[in-house]
């Protein structure tokens, strides 16, 4: 039996998408508020069968901070996928990301050691690598400075990882995956899909920094694949291609048939967006739309390596120009 955390998001349903194909038995955790309907929408991109698909799916209403029914979800199991996570920048939602990004993880690695599961794989992020010192690429060994990492986000999905790798001291085979910036079709008003419905509504601005990036299904291919072999205790970088948010905004526009952004935003332009969104939010109580670390985010430039997966298993990523036109096309079918 294999248990996926954080199903109704990106990654996991894409991946609960994948498993489902191959006729597992699933079972997937969602909250009370979560959307189910959005899962069944990314089955739909890929498959006429996907009510069938869908249905083969075993749904518990959980919270990785709920024990009691986590507890419960737990029976059986052998696999277990850990997608869940809170994502934000806002320095308010601190206190909400460590309960949900670190106790959370803590708890699904208490079950996974008390019922003695097989394997354990946690989505992680590249917000989680070090940066280096001076230029050059970032490997899975550039050495974790807080100093460097000092936003909300980054230090708690670093201390999420550290309760992985506890699983591992503990008799727990895990895999940790650090994505880049994942793109792929399905949630369009939230994480790296705002950014193709932005620039769809005629989004103006562009920055040069440059980060990594990754197709969504490229990342469920090789959490799979990592599952499935004798690979254990090691976390990759999952990054198809470094690039500059100019770059990627501007194919997104050529995958929509629309007029590229047009307006560079500088840094100084960026730092007086995010003061007057933090002004906004605290007049209005509105999550911000930039906030002090993002506006910073888009002007770094930092280059990833993605040499030890492919040296691995010897994966090739698809290009994010191909990612990218088919998350347009479903984008479009979308609507």
């Amino acid at each position: 039996m294999i248990l996926v955390t954080g199903g109704t998001g990106l990654v996991g349903s894409h991946l609960l998408y994948q498993l489902a194909l191959q006729n597992e038995d699933i079972i997937a955790l969602h909250r009370k508020s979560s959307d189910l309907s959005s899962v069944k929408k990314v089955f739909s991109y890929y498959s006429h069968n996907f009510e069938t698909l869908y249905s083969s799916i075993q749904w518990v209403e959980s919270d990785v901070n709920d024990v009691s029914t986590l507890s419960k979800a737990f029976k059986d199991v052998t696999f277990v996928y850990h997608c869940a996570a809170l994502i934000s920048f806002d320095t308010s939602d601190y206190k909400k990301m460590r309960k949900v990004n670190i106790e959370g993880t803590a708890n699904i690695v208490n079950l996974c050691i008390s019922n003695n599961v097989q394997k354990l794989c946690f989505v992680s992020s590249i917000a989680a690598i070090g940066k280096p010192i001076a230029t050059g690429e970032i490997t899975e060994n550039t050495e974790w400075n807080i100093e460097d990492n000092n936003y909300g986000y980054a230090i708690t999905k670093y201390g999420a990882e550290m309760e992985i790798w506890r699983a591992s001291q503990e008799g727990i085979d895990m895999v940790i995956v650090n994505p880049g910036i994942i793109l792929g079709p399905g949630y369009w008003q939230g994480g790296s899909g705002k950014i193709f419905y932005n620039i769809y509504n005629g989004f103006k601005f562009y920055t040069k920094g440059v980060t990594g990036f990754v197709g969504v299904i490229d990342v469920v291919s090789v959490m799979m694949k990592l599952m499935k072999s004798s690979i254990k205790n090691e976390r990759y970088i999952l990054v198809s291609k470094n690039d500059s948010f100019k770059n990627v905004f501007f194919d997104i526009a050529k995958g929509f048939n629309k007029k590229e952004p047009t307006i560079y935003a500088t840094k100084f332009l960026s730092e007086m967006a995010w003061r007057f969104n933090w002004i906004l939010h605290k007049l209005t109580g509105k999550t911000p739309l930039i906030t002090k670390h993002s506006a910073e985010a888009a002007h770094n430039r930092y280059y990833y390596s993605n040499n030890k997966i492919k040296k691995t298993i010897g994966f090739e990523f698809e290009s994010i120009k191909d990612t990218i036109d088919n998350t347009c096309n479903n984008y479009l079918k979308n609507i």
